[in-house]
């Protein structure tokens, strides 16, 4: 009995102390989470010049050029965090799950405008050029898109369909001309409407200066505009399968896409920027 008893007290010691312990590393968890959890939400970080980047967790676009670039700079490529839209990437900078983003400047000025807490950091990433692209070798339509190109840019049609989204937003509304025929058929652009200005939606229809712009290419060339909307990193491939005539999406032309697809002249300039929260 006496023996029952000692190994029943031993029992029960054992079993206090080990309940001690489990509640100490829990409050210890506890408290690791709530600091981890302070951290994220509250650290700004100091981006002075792209070696800044190498460290931090970073959202891009998946398959855009922020993507392309930032892979090229941070020290492990689980750093870069992709999104299919860069309005996902934002939101998870403003959670505190990413230190920044890194994105084209028209659409980051379009998500810092809604959003207070953040602000754009420029002036890092070199200039670049968007333009059309097209399937390798369909050079009779690259030469008819790049002769309407160059007759909206010097009638100036081209610099209203930009300015009435990021200059004097209403000024100008492109409208097919009078009198517009469409004896040619019908062009299929692939896009990726989460591109604000160059191209989102209002209600059901995608609009932007990509959507204006092809519009008013394809009423120079006798075509009816078909869009259709996908991630940005399948608008390549879609091109290249035939199911799609070109892609306009605020495309930047590098040498890795110039394997895989021709391009336009280009229509504009853009830089990458970095977001963060104040």
């Amino acid at each position: 009995m006496k023996a029952w008893k000692k190994y029943a007290a031993l029992f029960l010691a054992g079993a206090m102390m080990m309940s001690m312990a489990a509640c100490g590393g829990d409050k210890k968890e506890e408290a690791k989470t709530e600091d981890q959890g302070s951290k994220d939400s509250s650290e700004t970080v100091e981006i002075t010049a792209l070696e800044d980047l190498a460290d931090l967790t970073i959202g891009v676009q998946s398959g855009t050029t922020g993507d392309l670039q930032v892979s090229d700079i941070v020290n492990e490529d689980s750093q870069v965090q992709r999104f299919p839209k860069g309005a996902a990437a934002v939101q998870a900078l403003k959670a505190g799950k990413l230190d920044c983003v890194v994105i084209d400047s028209q659409p980051a000025a379009k998500f810092v405008e809604a959003n207070d807490d953040l602000k754009i950091i420029d002036g890092l990433f070199g200039e670049e050029q968007y333009a059309i692209a097209l399937k390798k070798g369909n050079t009779e339509l690259l030469e008819k898109m790049n002769g309407a190109i160059q007759e909206l840019k010097d009638e100036g049609t081209l610099d209203k369909i930009i300015n009435n989204y990021v200059g004097d937003p209403g000024s100008f509304q492109y409208e097919t001309p009078e009198g517009t025929e469409y004896p040619n058929g019908k062009l299929v652009m692939a896009t990726n409407a989460e591109f604000e200005p160059w191209e989102y939606y209002e209600g059901d229809q995608v609009v932007g200066i990509d959507a204006d712009f092809a519009k008013a290419i394809c009423d120079k060339l006798g075509y009816e505009l078909e869009i259709q909307d996908m991630e940005f990193d399948s608008i390549l491939a879609t091109i290249a399968s035939g199911k799609a005539d070109f892609g306009a999406a605020g495309m930047t032309v590098d040498e890795e896409r110039l394997k895989n697809a021709d391009f336009t002249d280009t229509y504009a300039n853009a830089t990458q920027v970095v977001i963060v929260r104040k």
